[in-house]
């Protein structure tokens, strides 16, 4: 199995439609982190990759309810990059943001780049899955909503917008005060340059998922509002405990 070189793989965690997350350990400081592995063998997966990779990279300042990512590497064959938002230092990566800005691949076909992000390990699994494997909890449901309401703060704040908050998007870190949450998964993320607030940011591209998607996203003009618009379904998922399943993913969902 490929894999960055300073970490050693114990196991598969998951996997989505454009990524694989394995546990894994430094093997100096065997330090427990997430590696999640994402094939840029596509301009869309190439553009998801460097979208959560520059949200990422924006944040200079921990904040406890977003995952924290501790560096990104390019691996293109036996060349191995650690690589960094501005100015990118390596061939590898400019081919990378060539591949997102023409929309067609840039790279040798014979041998497809991978992404690797080197994040903190969230030990509790998903928000989705925490949830409805418990009774329902009015102290709990309240502290997430907390939780849940300064992350969006936070990352608006650092001019980032996710456009795809949903529970399953939404990491667990078991803690000796109670579960503390992590909103992950910016692939969909979009960074405002202007400063500011966000909302100033009008923005078209339709995307996120369709339950917790805001009526303007459908409509192609929006703001950073449709992530409000998301956290206060995500409070009626919670507190109703509202469930659908998924027949491509074959699980319960909290939604509709």
């Amino acid at each position: 199995m490929e894999k960055p070189c300073h970490y050693e793989i114990v196991g598969e965690l998951g996997r989505g439609s454009y990524g694989t997350v394995y546990e894994a350990r430094h093997c100096k400081s065997q330090v427990k982190v997430a590696l999640k592995k994402v094939l840029c063998n596509s301009p869309e997966s190439s553009e998801l990759a460097l979208q959560e990779f520059w949200a990422l990279s924006r944040v200079k300042k921990r904040h406890q309810n977003v995952i924290w990512l501790h560096e990104c590497i390019l691996q293109k064959e036996q060349v191995i990059q650690k690589i960094r938002k501005e100015p990118p230092e390596s061939d590898n990566h400019l081919l990378l943001i060539e591949t997102c800005l023409k929309g067609k691949c840039c790279f040798d076909p014979r041998t497809t780049p991978l992404l690797w992000f080197v994040m903190e390990f969230c030990d509790g699994g998903s928000l989705n899955d925490y949830l409805l494997s418990r009774d329902a909890d009015r102290r709990l449901n309240r502290h997430f909503i907390q939780q849940l309401a300064a992350a969006v703060v936070f990352l608006h704040l650092n001019q980032i917008i996710h456009r795809d908050l949903k529970p399953d998007n939404v990491l667990i870190v078991n803690t000796p005060t109670g579960p503390l949450l992590k909103v992950a998964d910016f692939g969909l993320s979009k960074l405002c340059q202007n400063k500011g607030s966000v909302n100033q940011r009008q923005m078209s591209t339709a995307c996120g998922s369709d339950f917790y998607m805001a009526p303007e996203l459908w409509e192609g003009q929006y703001s950073a509002k449709v992530d409000i618009f998301a956290l206060g379904i995500m409070f009626w998922a919670i507190i109703e405990r509202i469930t659908f399943r998924d027949a491509e993913v074959q699980k319960e969902l909290l939604g509709e």
